[in-house]
């Protein structure tokens, strides 16, 4: 990503009963006041910075167990 820029991260997660997703960033918060997620579970981070490069992990979590995915964002 070009610093500065806004990111969209995308995470798919579907069930019966509908699992709870949450983001979160390994070895750190997410930006403060710089980050949003959507209904469809996608997290946007605004303005960017080098602090922000590092692992994301989307967890998708229901009744039937947990599932996460884990992508990395350069900046």
């Amino acid at each position: 990503a070009v610093p500065g820029s806004t990111v969209e991260l995308g995470c798919s997660a579907r069930g019966d009963p509908a699992p709870q997703v949450q983001w979160h960033k390994e070895h750190g918060d997410l930006p403060w006041a710089r980050h949003e997620v959507d209904r469809e579970h996608t997290l946007r981070l605004y303005a960017v910075t080098s602090a922000d490069a590092g692992a994301y992990v989307c967890t998708a979590q229901s009744q039937l167990g947990t599932a996460a995915a884990t992508t990395f964002l350069h900046v």
